[in-house]
């Protein structure tokens, strides 16, 4: 049986007239590939829907504590729970202490908000933050004392560090589940870093692109009642619109997912006192929420929920690779076949090419809306028993 080293997730997924992912100019994200310009999705999409969905299987539902990401943690989080500890404190004494820890966490540049780098926090880490916050203001008689003991506190070597001392302290999730999962950078403490355990590529259009521009008109309804006035417009836009059929591509790295979430070394994941029932969960958790979460841009115009129609999971000891090459060639519907059944194929096919070039040498279940024979896969398994078999994969350490 193989050892589920990594696993990839491939999905297949079809929405028609949205606007999914915006660019800086209002238009949909795009890439050319294969000679054709493709619809896009980023993968910074798609993680922060994954992250903030909020039905059964969010990552919440884990029962994990989550991360937030904020350039302002102290204005809108330690700072109000600090006045509200110490109701006696002047708003300057309270500024003063934020203003040397918005430093030691955010750079130099810290005193212009709009300067500083969204910071993905745990929020053990910011309950720690407050407790210290409330301890520094309340040992302060005026604003230079705070000031002083702020940032003398911050600079000490033994604390300068604030973050990686809180994971010593509070364990391996005080940066929170979703930087166990998705890494972050913390450029004022490389030690807090946390490598990504779950990669995420951008989903891309089988086929060329397919956009339009949405004409569309506001009416002034009371306007439009009065005979005398014309048509009652209050106005005339334009948005664009695409059509696609997605394919997805995320690699989880299994030792490093055990790793991230339990505090042990990578090397020891799938031994058997390492506690691995933590990720199983968290990828049953990532399956669904990758097969069921849309991204949301204009969800009152557009409606745009989408499941997947195919998802296949592989489970192996070796170096991932993608089957983006199957779609290098875009795909056209034809009379015979639509484009969702052509993606299947050309999936398919091209995982079969690999394992005659490569070999086969790992596990693979999927999940399919249209359940067409597959050389060399099982029958296909609803949503919940793929997720299972592949959370099982992970807390067995074999597939």
């Amino acid at each position: 049986m193989p050892t589920p080293r990594f696993l990839q997730i491939h999905s297949l997924v079809s929405y028609p007239a949205v606007l999914l992912n915006r660019d800086d100019s209002g238009l949909a994200k795009r890439i050319s590939y294969g000679g054709k310009v493709r619809t896009r999705i980023s993968s910074q999409c798609l993680k922060r829907h994954w992250r903030t969905a909020e039905d059964e299987w969010s990552l919440a539902g884990t029962g994990f504590e989550l991360s937030v990401r904020t350039r302002e943690v102290f204005e809108f989080e330690i700072g109000p729970k600090v006045t509200a500890a110490l109701p006696e404190v002047t708003p300057a004494v309270v500024d003063a202490v934020g203003a040397a820890l918005s430093r030691a966490l955010y750079g130099e540049k810290a005193d212009d908000v709009r300067k500083r780098q969204a910071l993905l926090l745990g929020w053990p880490e910011v309950r720690h933050l407050t407790e210290v916050a409330i301890e520094l203001t309340r040992g302060a008689t005026d604003e230079a004392s705070a000031k002083v003991a702020a940032e003398a506190y911050f600079k000490n070597r033994d604390v300068k560090a604030n973050l990686s001392a809180i994971r010593d302290i509070a364990g391996s999730l005080a940066s929170g589940l979703e930087a166990a999962l998705f890494g972050r950078m913390v450029t004022s403490d490389p030690a807090a870093n946390t490598d990504a355990a779950i990669h995420v590529a951008h989903a891309f259009t089988v086929h060329a692109e397919e956009t339009e521009t949405d004409y569309f008109t506001v009416v002034d309804d009371l306007k439009a009642r009065d005979e005398n006035e014309d048509s009652g417009s209050a106005g005339i836009f334009d948005t664009e619109l695409t059509s696609g059929l997605f394919y997805g591509y995320v690699v989880v790295d299994v030792p490093l997912l055990v790793s991230n979430l339990t505090g042990r070394a990578p090397d020891v994941w799938n031994a058997a006192d390492t506690e691995r029932a933590i990720a199983a969960k968290v990828v049953e958790h990532l399956l669904h929420l990758v097969a069921t979460v849309s991204p949301g841009a204009k969800k009152g115009s557009t409606a745009p929920y989408a499941f997947a129609r195919t998802v296949l999971v592989e489970a192996g000891p070796r170096q991932p690779r993608s089957l983006a090459s199957a779609f290098e060639k875009p795909l056209r519907a034809t009379a015979e076949a639509g484009i969702g059944e052509a993606a299947d194929a050309a999936l398919f096919e091209t995982l079969r090419k690999f394992d005659a070039a490569y070999g086969m040498r790992e596990a693979r279940r999927h999940l399919a809306v249209d359940p067409a024979a597959r050389d060399g896969l099982d029958a296909p398994l609803p949503l919940d028993a793929l997720a299972a078999w592949t959370a099982g994969a992970v807390a067995a350490a074999e597939a």
